[in-house]
């Protein structure tokens, strides 16, 4: 019964109108004990010296030597009604106030959150993602400062991830164009020879820029989920060989061996097969630019539970523990040293593929054992009927 209470609004209003009726009622009781006896002795001393009242006197006379008890008592019960009266006026008044005060008291509890909270969400309008409320108990109004704190995390870390992407933008954006720029000054005061050495240098670069904003258009619409998945029965093993048959010729010209382990028996997958076969060629690609030449990358399949396994190992560089859990997110190298013309891509890779897989509703991870060691990245999706 107290969790229910601690743990819902509405108990805690019925238990505090519930309250404030007793609570009233218990000061209305005590006040008139109180107060009702002395309203009454006042009215029993002004009966008592009222000599119309008194045998022999002049109210005896006039009803013709009568006993006045008859007349004595309906007037003793109208100044007992008075006096309680009285004394209900007092208590009434009391009762109020204390209601009134512990009313105020039990309110301030329920709006005083309700109040904190939309201070907050000004604050947060205003664009200071910082702040949060304090969650105190566990009814609705409490889990509901924990969600608003929770939606408060969340825009600060869109925030942070906001200016985090413009300034990669522009700081990917001005390497190509820097070279551009460069080669072009050169050519202008005829420090470089108008060569068509000169100008394949630049139509690389003009190459690679445009393979960076085609990397932000296809990164802006995954993250967005701005695309369709069209689910297919697939085979594990032909996106697989699909994907060898594409980077082959990327892996014969860096002298790398590319292999498939046999995959066969593996039940059929729902999924979009250029979205799946995107995300094994983005991971393949990635393997075959740390890894040095004659080296060896090998792609596999196989089924764990519920789900089938695609894996990609290489014999490459290898990731220190402390990127593992980083090597997924935009821009982010491991080598910050290493440039896009030496291989590093655009860092954006990496990112489409995690998108892609988990709009899939499976899941993606990176392991090695450190450098030197080669890495594996493997993607698991359900396998659904």
């Amino acid at each position: 019964m107290i969790n229910y209470v601690r743990s819902h609004v509405g108990a805690k209003l019925f238990l505090s109108y519930l309250a404030i009726i007793l609570v009233g009622l218990v000061v209305l009781a005590t006040a008139s004990q109180f107060a009702l006896p002395s309203s009454f002795e006042r009215h029993m001393l002004r009966m008592m010296v009222d000599p119309g009242f008194v045998p022999g006197g002049p109210a005896w006379g006039m009803m013709g030597g009568q006993s006045p008890g008859i007349e004595l008592r309906r007037q003793l019960f109208v100044d007992y009604r008075a006096g309680f009266n009285d004394a209900l006026m007092v208590a009434g008044a009391v009762a109020l106030l204390a209601a009134l005060g512990l009313s105020v008291m039990l309110s301030r509890g329920i709006t005083g959150q309700v109040q904190a909270m939309s201070a907050a969400a000004e604050r947060v309008a205003a664009g200071h993602y910082q702040e949060r409320v304090k969650v105190t108990g566990r009814d609705e109004l409490s889990q509901l400062a924990a969600r608003f704190n929770e939606m408060a995390r969340r825009l600060e870390d869109v925030e942070s991830m906001r200016r985090s992407l413009i300034a990669d933008v522009s700081h990917e954006l001005r390497t190509p164009l820097a070279a551009i720029q460069g080669s072009m000054e050169g050519l202008v005061d005829g420090v470089l020879p108008a060569s068509a050495e000169t100008y394949d240098q630049i139509h690389a670069e003009a190459r690679r820029l445009n393979r960076l904003v085609d990397d932000l258009q296809e990164l802006s619409r995954v993250e967005a989920k701005a695309f369709e998945i069209q689910r297919q029965p697939l085979e594990a093993g032909s996106l697989i060989d699909q994907a060898i048959r594409r980077l082959m010729p990327e892996s014969t010209a860096s002298g790398i061996h590319l292999t498939a382990e046999p995959s066969g028996g593996l039940p059929l997958l729902l999924g979009d097969e250029d979205r799946l076969l995107q995300v094994l060629s983005n991971l393949t690609s990635n393997a075959l630019h740390y890894t040095s030449r004659g080296g060896r990358v090998t792609l596999a399949a196989r089924r764990v539970g519920q789900e089938v396994l695609f894996s990609v190992r290489d014999s490459g560089e290898g990731i220190a523990p402390e990127h593992l859990q980083n090597v997924f997110d935009r821009f982010y190298r491991i080598d910050r040293s290493r440039s896009r013309q030496a291989g590093g891509g655009s860092g954006i890779g990496l990112t489409i593929a995690r998108a892609l897989v988990e709009a899939h509703g499976g899941r993606i991870w990176a392991e090695s054992d450190g450098k030197g060691c080669g890495s594996v990245f493997t993607f698991a999706l359900p396998i659904q009927a």
